[in-house]
């Protein structure tokens, strides 16, 4: 339709760093007719055409003589799947990038609806390969790790350490509600990512029955002291949104607190501890509250940010000096950061879920809502509750 000479797609790695590109090579087979085996070709985003696109949710054009080479972002909601590349023949008008830009965004739902049935697309996603330990913790993060929404968007990321130490974090969305978590169970490897999979479960079995926080995490509790050990513990924070008003209701299961940056200045939210889940079958927890304003910031990390070799990041003045980055862009700084400072020698998962609040949809919001909402009309993302 566009006469391109070349198209391609590059899916974006977990990791934020690098795209990759498939690419099939014959093998050869008994019958004479050659099968391809699909390898993969990496491509760094930083300083590159691929890293522009995906950074700025707009398509990017270059002149590379005999033609014209467009890099789209593949993205549905903030999530960004990764990159449309086309070689065009002469450069393009308006008309023409805006309307490879609407197909870039098609080919997100395409990308989503076939992922379901391969795992071509998970393939491509990995720059290393997994234990069985982050096979599993894999398994219980959410489909997209970043979502935006009219009033908001939620990013998360979790960087695993060399043995897995089950970390998770976790999202959803209402009609009116976003609920929100973040765990870390006790131990190493394939026991810490079981142990996780009891909480994580717990939660969503809870949250889609439409149970409050607190029953969430009365139920989350009683689970894990029924099928754990004596010694066998989740911290966690488990938290809901209002999306019409900001009010927030937070449980705060024996988990390290929120950073909120409010006008540019970071400070830690004030939350009384509860037992972590499973330490006490009689324990009891309270939900407790706070009231979100537009512009605010709400980041949550886990001790593998606080603990160790990693304890040198300055959490709060990392936040004070990303106000302008998309939530995205944050959490995958911060993992970047926290590698370089521990030498890429994580002693604990480190995980980190970011909340840009814009306030109910017509409240408008200050630099942080803004830059959001900008992002939210590139990538064409519905606000929350549209269909």
């Amino acid at each position: 339709m566009v006469d391109a000479v070349d198209v391609s797609f590059l899916i974006a790695d977990f990791s934020g760093d690098a795209a990759l590109r498939f690419m099939a090579e014959p093998t050869g087979s008994l019958s004479g007719q050659e099968d391809q085996k699909d390898h993969l070709a990496s491509v760094p985003l930083a300083g590159s055409p691929y890293g522009r696109a995906l950074r700025s949710q707009q398509v990017c054009v270059e002149d590379h003589g005999d033609t014209t080479r467009l890099y789209a972002p593949v993205t549905d909601r903030g999530d960004a799947l990764g990159v449309l590349e086309l070689a065009l023949p002469s450069p393009p008008d308006d008309h023409m990038v805006t309307f490879i830009a609407s197909a870039a965004h098609a080919l997100a739902y395409v990308i989503i609806a076939n992922r379901r049935h391969t795992d071509l697309f998970e393939r491509g996603q990995r720059n290393t390969p997994f234990s069985l330990a982050a096979e599993i913790q894999r398994r219980l993060l959410p489909a997209a790790f970043t979502c935006e929404g009219a009033e908001f968007t939620v990013a998360g990321w979790l960087e695993p350490a060399s043995e897995v130490g089950g970390d998770t974090f976790d999202y959803s969305v209402e009609r009116n509600m976003l609920y929100m978590s973040i765990s870390d169970a006790k131990g190493h490897t394939v026991k810490a990512a079981q142990l996780a999979t009891l909480a994580v479960s717990s939660l969503r079995n809870s949250r889609r029955s439409q149970s409050s926080v607190v029953d969430q995490a009365r139920t989350a509790n009683t689970t894990i002291a029924e099928h754990g050990t004596d010694e066998d513990f989740v911290a966690a924070i488990v938290m809901s949104i209002d999306l019409l008003t900001g009010a927030v209701e937070v449980v705060n299961a024996g988990h390290p607190t929120p950073h909120l940056v409010r006008h540019g200045v970071t400070t830690g939210v004030e939350l009384e501890p509860d037992f972590p889940f499973g330490m006490f079958a009689e324990a009891d927890y309270r939900a407790q509250a706070m009231v979100l304003e537009p512009g605010d910031r709400l980041v949550l990390v886990t001790d593998g940010m606080l603990e160790h070799n990693a304890s040198v990041l300055d959490i709060a003045a990392a936040l004070e000096e990303m106000t302008a980055l998309h939530p995205r862009e944050v959490v995958h700084t911060f993992a970047r950061a926290v590698l370089a400072v521990t030498g890429e020698d994580l002693q604990d998962d480190a995980t980190v879920l970011c909340l840009d609040w814009y306030g109910p949809q017509g409240s408008g919001g200050g630099r942080i809502a803004s830059a959001g909402a900008t992002q939210s009309r590139a990538s064409g993302a519905p606000g929350a509750g549209e269909e």
